[in-house]
């Protein structure tokens, strides 16, 4: 490992690499009892339709096998398998067992038991045996990961051929006056964090994980050195937000 790969970015802040998955781990350990409460105050709901377009560009069908990284609580997961039904397959994967558990419980709340696990994993050192899915999906969560080309590369050898990866994440606002009103509106989430949760430090660094994620273009780029071919990247939200996806071909 060379000393620039030995740094990380954990919000604004430099770290030790090694370091950083046990900091994030300790951000999703404090916000996953109000996780889901936040995410709808912050995105004023629309990360649920968000999700749905995330899903829908998957063009996955019943019997599918999909891989959910950075899973959560459950929501692409609940939507996936409607998709694939039980005569697939949903794998929720997330490092942090907290959000593990609580995404689990959640689906099981809603009596889908056949068709779905769960697994503990680190996505940048995935396990699966290659080319095992028909679609691997990320969902506001690989701003999160240490090193984002190495997931990619993990990504790219467990999905099947002919499969497809979508991610859909914070990206960079192409409108100026879009851009102005989204920094003013994003940099009052910590304080609603602390008034909603107690806990203002960890949406500050949400904040700032958003601001230090790549944008389109050099995200694009990224999933193009990982080995992904017919990289489309859809733009939502004045740029806010965005969806790409991408095929491995032969």
């Amino acid at each position: 490992m060379s000393k620039e790969d030995e740094f990380t970015h954990f919000g604004f802040d430099k770290v030790r690499a090694a370091e950083k998955a046990e900091r994030v781990a300790g951000v999703f350990n404090s916000v996953s009892a109000d996780y889901d409460i936040m995410n709808d105050l912050m995105s004023l709901g629309t990360h649920r339709i968000l999700k749905r377009i995330a899903v829908n560009q998957t063009k996955l069908r019943a019997g599918g096998r999909v891989l959910d990284l950075a899973g959560g609580t459950g929501d692409m997961a609940l939507l996936l398998h409607k998709i694939v039904s039980s005569s697939g397959f949903v794998f929720v994967c997330d490092i942090n067992q907290t959000m593990l558990k609580k995404g689990r419980e959640r689906l099981l709340d809603k009596g889908i038991i056949k068709g779905t696990a769960y697994v503990q994993a680190d996505g940048e050192k995935l396990t699966f045996r290659k080319n095992s899915f028909d679609a691997i999906t990320v969902s506001f969560g690989l701003r999160n990961f240490t090193n984002k080309q190495k997931a990619l590369e993990s990504m790219l050898e467990v999905l099947d051929y002919g499969g497809r990866l979508v991610i859909l994440e914070f990206s960079r606002p192409t409108n100026p006056a879009i851009s102005k009103a989204y920094a003013s509106f994003s940099s009052l989430w910590p304080k609603l964090g602390k008034f909603v949760t107690g806990d203002e430090s960890s949406y500050k660094y949400l904040v700032e994980s958003i601001q230090m994620h790549p944008d389109q273009e050099t995200m694009s780029d990224m999933i193009s050195r990982a080995g992904f071919k017919n990289i489309e990247c859809l733009s939502l939200l004045g740029g806010i937000v965005a969806i790409h996806s991408a095929l491995k071909t032969r």
